[in-house]
């Protein structure tokens, strides 16, 4: 019984860490922005376009210069932006899955036997739908500017899914061993036995 209890407040604070993990990574860069080389090849173009219309030779001179660095920039990363700046809805939901992990995950750290096996179970469903809406996320990304801008992934969209996937492991960690009632003793077989026969084996 003690084994069980102390099995089950490891796996609640397994779970209580990955849903604080999960909520925190919501406000980390989950993208980095770059500029494609199409968006690069527009820039240069309404560039060009603008300095032969307005400009004079020292304004072409400086664009041709500017152009130069620009050609440089493709790939490399301008910034970062974080799942609450870049998925209006999605973060919402991870907070609410994270937030009701937490309380679920800490409440059962208080006390295990407030919480049934159903409420492991609703811990687990909530870190499966967690890691799916990451998942989601990591793999069709958004698409800023159309194709001008390119996204990459960051650190807070792995601390995301790595959170989601300790919550699922904590509800499952927490589930009570059922090895010690699924085998019944040698002496509980041999009374049933007994019973059933009228023969009791001799000592």
């Amino acid at each position: 019984m003690m084994r069980t209890a102390s099995r089950q407040r490891y796996g609640s604070l397994i779970s209580a860490i990955g849903a604080i993990v999960l909520v925190v990574a919501v406000f980390l860069p989950w993208y980095g922005v770059s500029f494609t080389e199409h968006g690069l090849a527009l820039v240069q173009q309404v560039g060009e376009s603008f300095a032969t219309r307005y400009g004079n030779a020292a304004l072409q001179s400086q664009l041709a210069s500017m152009h130069a660095n620009l050609s440089g920039l493709s790939g490399h990363e301008l910034g970062a932006i974080s799942a609450h700046q870049a998925l209006s809805t999605v973060n919402v939901v991870l907070l609410v899955l994270g937030g009701l992990s937490c309380a679920i995950a800490l409440l059962a750290l208080a006390d295990p036997s407030a919480i049934a096996d159903g409420g492991r179970s609703l811990l687990s469903v909530l870190g499966l739908g967690a890691a799916a809406f990451i998942i989601f996320r990591m793999l069709d990304k958004p698409t800023p500017a159309g194709e001008l801008l390119a996204l990459s992934l960051r650190e807070g969209a792995w601390l995301a899914l790595l959170g989601s996937a300790a919550v699922i492991a904590g509800a499952l960690f927490s589930r009570p061993s059922r090895h010690g009632s699924a085998a019944p003793s040698a002496a509980g077989t041999s009374a049933a036995w007994a019973e059933l026969s009228g023969w009791t084996p001799e000592a």
